[in-house]
């Protein structure tokens, strides 16, 4: 864990708003350091700049809040999704095409919002089990 923190990982405005308390488990905070030291600190160093984690690891009541899927990578630690700094639509795009042709063992890797050449934001995760689909995806 070079470039990311646990407590960064697992940070929610949401949650603090609300109240819920999403601190991780030992078992998600070890699947957390996985995250990082196999995707988001490599992820890092192959764009050469600092990237933002706008979502870590959430609890089942905070990924209901938000709207995630149910049985998502997020509530086990395995994902997260990140932003280039400044959060630029193309630049975000940039970097989801450098990891998706990189060698990374990502498991699923989505940018949200694609169009017009670029994203919101991109989602990547690991697979805890099993070899990686290296799934990559473009959603509207």
């Amino acid at each position: 864990m070079k470039y990311f923190t646990i407590r960064e990982l697992s940070n929610s405005a949401t949650a603090l708003r609300l109240g819920i308390d999403n601190t991780p488990s030992a078992e998600v905070m070890r699947n957390l350091a996985k995250l990082t030291d196999l995707l988001l600190d490599p992820a890092r160093e192959l764009w050469g700049k600092p990237l933002v984690v706008t979502s870590g690891y959430r609890c089942a009541k905070l990924n209901e809040l938000v709207g995630g899927v149910a049985g998502s990578q997020h509530l086990r630690g395995c994902a997260a999704d990140i932003v280039t700094l400044g959060n630029n639509r193309v630049q975000n795009y940039q970097l989801y095409q450098m990891i998706k042709s990189s060698s990374l063992p990502y498991d699923q890797l989505i940018a949200e919002k694609a169009r017009c050449g670029g994203c919101n934001w991109l989602h990547i995760s690991f697979a805890p089990t099993g070899k990686p689909r290296r799934e990559a995806l473009e959603s509207r």
